[in-house]
């Protein structure tokens, strides 16, 4: 009898959770995720659908003096699927949802609360919903509190909390949200990990985010980075990257004239890669045609969207 009460009196001294972050393409999620994680794991661009995949990033600490784990998820943003990646996309988004402890759903200060096309999706929890009103910088006060009354009434969530995930204002009443609707639970992860994701997929996002942000139109969206190989010697890191388009016309925007586009993107992302693993790199970029890989199930297996 004793042992049994000291088990639950030791389950009531750790919080930990999974806390879901979900939202339409652009609201600044993964801008969010960085910030409450203190750590860059999401790549962050002006463009809508940078995130693909569903990215966990591991937060340890204490609050009011009792440890915790957060478990973050950053997902993809909610989007009508056009390919067979969308629908992989969306399956990370509900998968997030079904796990999830507390849900964070993250909309715009612009954004309309009737017929929004996250609220349908929120039916597949059961968790506390905290509404994050995120770019309240690009507002006034009176906006802010006319939306909070029009998000209360349309989707009652446990919390609204307005902020502005690129000036930092308000993370920390998000923070504490969070944190006190966290069940009391022993941690899931090591305390030293950070996220669930292999060195290498962090590599193949930091080459993909340069991509986002020096080509238009439809190249970023059409690109895949794949890391062939991630050798960590002592003084080096050595990568070698396939970047992956669907047409030839393709491969010949992101080679540029005489290979200085592709030079400037390996330039930039070598610099990213090494600053995140605080080591010098190499980085060797192959460009390669794989026709409709946006469409194809086992090439989405492949790149590990089918899972």
């Amino acid at each position: 009898m004793e042992n049994k009460e000291e088990n639950v009196l030791h389950l009531r001294d750790y919080r930990a959770g999974f806390v879901s972050i979900i939202g339409k393409p652009n609201v600044g999620k993964s801008t969010l995720m960085n910030v409450l994680v203190g750590e860059r794991m999401s790549i962050i661009t002006s463009k809508a659908q940078t995130t693909r995949h569903r990215i966990m990033g591991i937060l340890n600490g204490r609050h009011e003096d009792i440890p915790f784990q957060l478990v973050y998820s950053d997902t993809p943003g909610v989007v009508k699927p056009a390919y067979k990646l969308h629908d992989s996309m969306m399956t990370f988004v509900k998968g997030s949802l079904e796990d999830a402890d507390v849900v964070l759903f993250v909309a715009e200060i612009g954004e309309k609360a009737a017929d929004h096309e996250v609220t349908p999706l929120l039916i597949r929890t059961d968790a506390p919903v905290v509404l994050v009103l995120n770019k309240i910088d690009l507002s006034d006060e009176e906006t802010v509190n006319r939306k909070i009354a029009e998000w209360e009434e349309a989707i009652q969530p446990a919390a609204i909390i307005p902020i502005s995930a690129l000036l930092n204002a308000n993370i920390q009443t998000l923070f504490d949200a969070v944190i006190t609707r966290l069940p009391f639970h022993p941690p899931y992860f090591e305390e030293d990990e950070l996220t669930d994701k292999p060195e290498r997929f962090f590599a193949s996002e930091i080459i993909r985010e340069k991509i986002f942000l020096n080509y238009r139109q439809e190249i970023p969206y059409s690109s895949e980075v794949v890391v062939t190989e991630f050798k960590e010697k002592e003084d080096i890191i050595v990568i070698r990257a396939e970047i992956l388009v669907e047409r030839k016309s393709q491969k010949g925007i992101i080679i540029g004239e005489k290979g200085e586009m592709l030079k400037k993107v390996g330039t930039q992302a070598r610099q990213d890669l090494e600053a995140f693993f605080g080591k010098k790199v190499f980085l060797e970029s192959h460009v390669k045609v794989e026709p409709d890989w946006r469409s194809k199930e086992n090439k989405l297996r492949q790149f590990g969207y089918g899972e």
